[in-house]
């Protein structure tokens, strides 16, 4: 269940980043840029790029992260009712099924509406950390992550 929990955070986290670079304004990052802040460059990319970074956040990270963790919580129901010796359809491992599908729905959907409100109201400091995280990435392990240019609006 702990590795189901890690899914849905990382589904929660990238839905939050999709959310905060389209509401992000990019005024505040030109200027930490000016002044060679590290990762106001990837900031200002990935707010001129919101469209592209929110679907791959949203959309692929996201959804993928929902459809693992619901087949990760299917193998967690399986694998504590072999231990608990009661067969395929045992009251057992529907019960479990149910609730434990239910939790992970329950935090899926809550994290993910409080992760929408922090995005929409921290959206720069949001946009800011990754920023930060992208270039770190890309200079330290010399792995490119955004476009090269500055694509404007």
């Amino acid at each position: 269940m702990f590795i189901v929990l890690i899914i849905v955070s990382i589904g929660v986290v990238f839905d939050m980043l999709g959310i905060a670079s389209t509401a992000a304004d990019e005024a505040p990052f030109h200027a930490m840029a000016a002044e060679k802040v590290n990762g106001a460059k990837e900031a200002v990319i990935i707010i001129r790029n919101a469209d592209k970074f929110a679907s791959f956040c949203n959309d692929v990270i996201g959804d993928i992260s929902g459809i693992v963790s619901g087949t990760a919580t299917g193998m967690v129901v399986v694998q504590i009712a072999a231990l608990t010796g009661n067969g395929e359809g045992s009251s057992l491992q529907i019960t479990l099924s149910v609730v434990l599908t239910s939790l992970v729905a329950a935090l899926t959907v809550g994290g993910k509406a409080l992760g929408k409100y922090f995005a929409i109201n921290a959206s720069t400091n949001i946009i800011f950390f990754a920023g930060k995280v992208i270039s770190l990435i890309e200079n330290k392990l010399k792995i490119r992550i955004l476009p090269k240019g500055n694509n404007s609006r």
